[in-house]
């Protein structure tokens, strides 16, 4: 494997593309007293146009991403969570918008659970049995998902931001949707994004290079080389809605305020910027969040946020407010102060060492780092380049993205209030 030293963490990573077209990235932790192991395909939930072998395109039934997560886990030889029970490793998958995951954390047994990892991702068993199953299970999911308050603020301002991008979709899907899925299809969609050229394998923790390649030179199954095309979508740059409000049982308005970036290029000087711009704008250090606070208009659930995936990104404050139609006016009117007069360069530098700190703060775990090393991958940037950019980011860069990443008015906001 290629060995890379990251000059600031001094740690040691090791990439190399296997020969079956996986793309694996090994960072032993020695010291450490577990391992983490996550194998992913770049396929999640906006992905419903499925290529066809004849060169055309196929819709298919929103969440089948995520049904495909769920059915994974089966096979003839038996369920793969019983396998990890034996071995002690705790084991999971989630799927979000562009990617779809399965891990294990282990303190024992940690090869024989990268070989059970490895071996039933590989191996897919659907029949009409089985999926008829899990259409029940995942339909009482989404059912519980819509009494979620929480869940429904956030979908509902996601479909009011977004026209045409399935990012708006929850990643479920829903009860009619999941009902048009069959076993065919779910082995059409599998052999498609599950082709290890679109793969990636991440391993971090207490682990040997050497140890997850001989695994890999024992189990991989050499694939078809293809790699789906750079994903687009027609979206406009307005908000489809301006306003969402919705009815539930809670006890004050939840909120969430999205503005939609009008241009999305991810590379590691926009992942960087990401995690400073909204602090700069309404994070707990701004003068905006002290107005806020000091005026009633939000209370400590306040947060702020920003995701993105291909051809989309997001920034989001949600919380609680007895008014968030002033809390969106007083955010927006914040941006465009700020786009006109240009950011507090003592500022900048304070979210941005405390934004370093964070990231840094967090790589002592094996499961932060290789979900980090995971999340670059995905975003198509070189493992830890985010940390490299957000070392040296400057102020006028920061300003520089604040005027061209943000819109004002392409802005929703998403309330539910109370019954």
């Amino acid at each position: 494997m290629n060995a890379w030293k990251h000059p600031l963490l001094g740690d040691t990573l090791y990439t190399e593309t296997h020969k079956s077209g996986l793309q694996v990235v090994v960072w032993p932790m020695p010291e450490a007293s577990s391992a983490y192991a996550v194998f992913a395909t770049k396929y999640g939930s906006i992905y419903n146009i499925l290529p066809t072998a004849d060169g055309g395109t196929e819709e298919v039934p929103e969440g089948i991403a995520h049904y495909l997560e769920h059915k994974l886990f089966e096979s003839e030889q038996g369920d793969a969570f019983r396998q990890f029970a034996e071995t002690g490793a705790n084991a999971n998958a989630y799927t979000t918008f562009d990617r779809t995951a399965y891990l294990f954390h282990a303190s024992e047994n940690i090869l024989p659970s990268l070989d059970i990892l490895l071996n039933f991702v590989q191996d897919p068993y659907f029949t009409p049995e089985t999926v008829q199953k899990e259409q029940g299970i995942i339909g009482q999911e989404i059912r519980m998902g819509e009494d979620m308050p929480g869940r429904r603020v956030l979908f509902n301002m996601l479909g009011g931001l977004f026209h045409n991008h399935p990012v708006r979709v929850d990643i479920a899907g829903t009860v009619e949707s999941i009902a048009k899925i069959t076993p065919e299809l779910l082995y059409r969609c599998y052999y498609r994004y599950y082709n290890l050229h679109n793969m990636v394998l991440v391993v971090a923790g207490r682990i040997t290079p050497d140890e997850v390649m001989d695994a890999c030179d024992r189990l991989l199954k050499p694939a078809e080389e293809w790699v789906p095309d750079n994903y687009t979508i027609e979206e406009p740059a307005t908000a489809a809605q301006g306003y969402v409000e919705d009815k539930m049982a809670v006890s004050a308005p939840l909120f969430y305020i999205g503005f939609k970036e009008p241009v999305v290029n991810h590379t590691p000087k926009t992942l960087a910027g990401a995690r400073m711009l909204i602090d700069l704008i309404s994070g707990k250090s701004s003068p905006l969040y002290t107005r806020l606070m000091d005026e009633g208009l939000i209370n400590d659930q306040f947060e702020v946020e920003y995701f993105g995936g291909p051809d989309y990104g997001i920034w989001l404050v949600g919380g609680e407010s007895a008014d968030p139609k002033r809390v969106k006016e007083l955010i927006a009117d914040e941006i465009t102060r700020l786009q006109a007069e240009g950011l507090d360069a003592a500022a900048v530098e304070a979210v941005r060492r405390g934004a370093y700190g964070r990231l840094v703060a967090g790589l002592d775990d094996p499961s932060d780092c290789a979900e980090l090393i995971l999340s670059h991958l995905v975003d198509g940037v070189e493992p830890l380049s985010e940390l490299d950019a957000l070392a040296a980011i400057t102020a006028e860069e920061i300003a520089d993205q604040l005027k061209t990443r943000f819109d004002p008015t392409a802005c929703t906001l998403s309330v539910v209030n109370p019954l």
